[in-house]
This record gives structure tokens, sequence and C-alpha cells, in this order.
């Protein structure tokens, strides 16, 4: 099979700050987020098949939570989101960022499950586990905070002394050491007027699709998981998740992507098209078909992500 995304192309849905749609619209991701999604979901408005999403766009609350966390509006965030994670149940910046509302609201044992849903999730966010870890010496857990601490240990001298993660790691271990030994200052939570700055997210979203195009995956999901914490549970940001796990051969995560995309929006053109050049690569050809046919129906008078998909079917089976 020849290789047909060696460059995804993204920048045909992005070079200027457009969303994946049937009709593209001008408009940085932030922005687009904000009016609920900017038709992100290929024609599907963003919304998700519950009946609460109905009434709310989960990218949407979960800038609004970010917007009231800044502002010390604790109640709002709060429900804000929680009104994300009844939409995308294992969004993980979700359910931190409603941890931490908790926190500044001054209640730990509120926070605690939603952090330990965060770690659950998202093993890889090493802030969530920093915070639990010093939730729990909130609430006398010391040994509880003693084993995410061994576990940050051992990620650390996994890590070796020049991976990207490693400030970020001894950061975190000097934080839950600090909190331990009883020191109130102890970090915990994240800078929200930076979240909550559109121009700032915008910009680590664009860092993303630049390295994407450049094949520099492990460094784009960095700045991917940055910019998912910035936006919540977009469908663009999840695919593109999804593509750059995909091309490091990560291939369950990247699954799991595409389909937290679709739950969100399932007429997103790009995750239709990206999933199921995935299901080419994994021979599920009827899988791959059956996305053929749903990007057939959603695009009447045809579009690119069809005929790509068409083209990776034909090409697999000569």
């Amino acid at each position: 099979m020849t290789e047909q995304s060696k460059s995804p192309a993204f920048t045909r849905y992005h070079a200027l700050g457009v969303l994946f749609a049937t009709t593209l619209i001008a408009a940085p991701l932030a922005v687009a987020s904000a009016a609920g999604g900017g038709g992100g979901g290929g024609g599907g408005g963003g919304s998700a098949p519950s009946a609460s999403a109905q009434r709310y766009d989960p990218a949407e609350e979960y800038r609004s939570g970010i917007t009231a966390l800044d502002a010390g509006n604790y109640d709002a965030a709060i429900r804000h989101f929680k009104r994300v994670t009844r939409v995308a149940r294992r969004n993980a910046d979700a359910q931190y960022l409603l941890g931490i509302s908790h926190l500044r609201s001054g209640d730990p044992r509120r926070a605690r499950r939603p952090l330990e849903a965060a770690t659950r999730n998202a093993p890889e966010m090493i802030i969530a586990h920093r915070d639990l870890a010093i939730t729990y010496t909130q609430l006398e857990r010391d040994d509880d905070a003693r084993e995410v601490l061994d576990q940050l240990n051992v990620r650390s001298a996994a890590c070796g002394a020049n991976c990207a993660e490693k400030s970020i790691l001894d950061e975190a271990i000097a934080a839950v050491e600090g909190a331990l030994a009883g020191n109130a200052q102890a970090m915990i939570g994240v800078d929200t007027a930076r979240l909550a700055n559109a121009s700032s997210a915008d910009a680590l979203y664009y860092q993303a699709v630049g390295l994407i195009n450049e094949g520099e995956y492990a460094a784009a999901l960095m700045r991917l998981d940055e910019a998912a914490l910035a936006f919540g549970p977009h469908p663009d940001i999840l695919t593109y998740q999804g593509f750059a796990n995909r091309k490091l051969s990560q291939f369950h995560v990247a699954e799991a992507y595409y389909n937290r995309a679709l739950t969100i929006a399932p007429h997103h053109l790009g995750a239709l098209e990206y999933y199921g050049e995935l299901k080419v690569e994994r021979g599920d050809l009827d899988g791959a078909r059956a996305h053929l046919a749903k990007l057939e129906e959603l695009c009447s008078f045809g579009c690119y992500e069809a005929e790509e998909l068409r083209t990776w079917i034909d090409n697999s089976e000569t």
C-alpha cells in the first residue's frame, strides 16, 4: 500500500485558523470553540449524541469554566466542568480542572475524586498526579501522597536527564515533597490566566500543527496536550492527537482519540477520514468502507476527505 499521508495536509484545514467543516470558517480555534464548535463536526455543530449535549456544547462549556475559574467564580466553574464531564466522560482535562475548582473553593474532599479520575484517564498528565498528591496531604492521607510521589520518581528516573518532561517532573516532585513536609505554599493548580488567554491558547495549537506538518509527532503531542488543557474536548484537537499517535504506531491510543472526537462531533470529516485510514492500515477494510460511506453521505457534492479515504482503500486492494 502506498503511504497517502506523509504530509497530512492539515494546512488545507488550518492555514488561516479554519476548522474541519463542510463549510470552512476562517476563525481561530478559540473563537470557534466559543461559538459552539464552528461547525467542527463537519456539519454536526459539535454536538454529542446524548440528551445533555443538545443543551450545551462541551468545548464552549469548558472555555466558560476556564473563564469562571480565572475570575475566582468557583461555583460557576464547577458547574461548567461538570457539564463537560457528563458529555465527555473520560476527558481528563475537564476532570482535572473540576478538581482544581474544588480545591480553590477550599474543598479538597470534593477535589479528590475528579483528580483521581484525571490521573486514571490520562496517566501521562504530570500536573494531575502532582495536585492529587498535594490534595492527599491536605486530607491527611500521606501514604497515598507518597505512593504518587514514588510513581513520579520512577517516571523521572526512566525519563533521564535530557527528556522533554524532565523539568516538569522535577517541579512536581519538589512540590509533593514540600507538601509532605508541611509546606502550605506547595505548587498546585495551573496558570488559569494563560489558559483563559485565547491568543496564547491558539499559539499552542498552531505550534502543534506546524510540528505535525514537519513530522515531529512526539513534540506535537506535547503541544496538543497543552492546547487540550486550554480548549477542552474539541474534536479538531482530538483528531490531531489521534493522527500524531497513529504516526507513532500507537494505534490503540489513536483509535481512542478518534472515537472521542466522533462522540462529540459524529460528522467530523477529518476524524472520519483519518480513522478510516487507520482502519485500512490495520486491515479492517469493511470498517474503512463504512467510514467512506458516511463521508459520501455527508459530502453531497464530494469532498477531499472522501476522495482521500477512497484512494487509501483502492490502493490497499491492488
